[in-house]
């Protein structure tokens, strides 16, 4: 029988870029949206780590399907690695990516180039209703521009920019962004693990 895993997650552009990373892991995934009575996860860890392992574990030991969650964010090295675990909220409760980027660049105002260096960092944990769980993580360094570009993506990815490649994360296709992306690291690493921790679990 094929093995369903629930995307612990709500946002239309991470379910979209997850599901094209999973195509070929031969499970069918579904998001939180095609669950009903789901309970909401109030994400309040310090770290990526402790978001996502929570998620996971909430909706898997609610459902009864295993669940993929992850945790992930911005941390520029100029601002002490924020905005960190506060990347979806930099900007306040109702915060927009729009609001996000305006206030990451207001807060970066008059830093040059060579003092921008930034990383995406994602934490996935994949929890079984068992109480067995695996995890990995993936970054992607880059810096901060001094204005957005692009029109893929979603979050920082506008602001984003890969020195190596000359463009933002948001002027890439899906294909390059998740051949280098923090979430497709992640992912490739689970994948690595995933033979082994599905065995286990049978």
């Amino acid at each position: 029988m094929q093995e369903k895993v629930i995307l612990a997650t709500r946002n239309p552009g991470k379910v979209k870029e997850m599901r094209s990373i999973l195509a070929d892991f031969g499970l069918e995934v579904v998001s939180l949206d095609d669950i009903r009575d789901v309970p909401h996860v109030e994400e309040d860890g310090e770290t990526f780590y402790e978001n996502a392992l929570k998620k996971a574990r909430v909706i898997a030991k609610a459902t009864g399907i295993m669940a993929l969650a992850d945790d992930s964010g911005l941390e520029v090295d100029y601002l002490d690695g924020a905005p960190g675990v506060y990347s979806a909220r930099y900007s306040g409760e109702h915060a927009t990516d729009k609001s996000n980027n305006s206030k990451l660049l207001s807060d970066l105002q008059g830093v040059p180039s060579g003092k921008r260096n930034a990383r995406f960092r994602c934490v996935m944990v994949l929890f079984h209703p068992s109480g067995r769980w695996i995890s990995a993580e993936g970054a992607c360094e880059g810096e901060i521009a001094q204005s957005p570009a692009g029109e893929y993506g979603f979050g920082y990815d506008p602001v984003f920019f890969i020195p190596s490649l000359g463009k933002t994360m948001a002027q890439l296709t899906r294909e390059e962004k998740n051949s280098l992306s923090h979430r497709g690291e992640a992912l490739s690493r689970l994948k690595e693990l995933l033979p082994d921790f599905l065995d286990s679990i049978q």
